[in-house]
């Protein structure tokens, strides 16, 4: 028996026409690719793409960028508003070479010659309830404001305040959400007070029981100013929720890292030398 598989085994070597190699079948193989050390996790490949669809509508960038100035412009006109002492004026015809301004901390005389003299408020409970309560609502007007332009500010997408990840993402649209809702509130608030006084001192101008020699109060610079600021606010706070309903509808896919596990190289085929013939 051993003779004969002997036999067979010499046959099979000599055999040029039939036999092959083991060198000469290797190279047939397709090579394995050589496993990398060190390297779990596959980033995708992003082409130079950014990874928000934010960055590639300049529409929202516009609306963001807009929402944000309006709200920092109308913030400095309530900040002017509140400081200010010419919330109304008065000027007589007796006194032609002065005029009078009440403002919520402080009354002033003016003289033509250019001094201005100003005392502030004595005593608050004896203030006028409408001068009381444009002091209360001023001064949360000017608080949600601020907030409101703290919370926009970061939230926009110019502003590289996140690493670019889902969560991030929506962490930044709740945030420029938040600022524009209290954009608005402050907006609402600011309007309160300066249209009441301007409502109060329409009334009291026309108010026929006055005798008509008496001098009456009349509109002040402060109140356009509060006006314009009240505007600028509610237009910021729409601008960035439209922002925000705008990004939403987006069809944003943001590539995600998926983990891939390691791949163990295979060990490569190697034929029997009967599957040679």
């Amino acid at each position: 028996m051993g003779g004969v598989l002997l036999g067979r085994v010499t046959a099979l070597q000599t055999s040029n026409s039939k036999c092959f190699t083991l060198k000469q079948l290797l190279p047939s193989l397709p090579p394995h690719p050589a496993p990398q050390r060190g390297k779990e996790w596959d980033e995708p490949e992003t082409n130079g793409e950014t990874r928000s669809c934010a960055f590639m509508e300049p529409s929202i960038r516009a609306l963001e960028l807009l929402g944000v100035l309006f709200s920092g412009g109308g913030w400095l006109c309530t900040l002017a508003t509140t400081l200010m002492s010419t919330w109304r004026t008065l000027s007589t015809d007796l006194l032609p070479a002065e005029s009078y301004e009440l403002g919520l901390w402080e009354t002033c005389v003016v003289q033509d010659v250019g001094t201005l003299e100003c005392r502030p408020y004595g005593s608050l409970l004896g203030l006028p309830p409408e001068i009381r309560l444009a002091r209360i609502l001023m001064c949360v007007t000017l608080f949600a404001g601020l907030l409101a332009l703290l919370l926009a500010v970061p939230g926009i997408q110019v502003v590289n305040s996140c690493a670019g990840r889902l969560e991030d993402l929506r962490c930044k649209r709740a945030m420029k959400m938040a600022g524009g809702a209290l954009c608005l509130v402050a907006g609402v608030l600011g309007l309160i007070p300066v249209s009441y006084i301007a409502h109060l001192t329409v009334l009291r101008y026309f108010d026929e029981s006055m005798p008509e020699l008496l001098p009456r109060w009349e509109f002040g610079d402060a109140l356009f100013c509060g006006w314009t600021a009240g505007v600028l606010h509610l237009v910021a706070g729409t601008l960035l929720l439209t922002s925000c309903w705008c990004l939403q509808r987006e069809n944003c896919n943001s590539p995600v890292p998926v983990p891939l596990a390691r791949v163990q190289p295979e060990p490569p085929f190697i034929r029997s030398r009967s599957e040679y013939v």
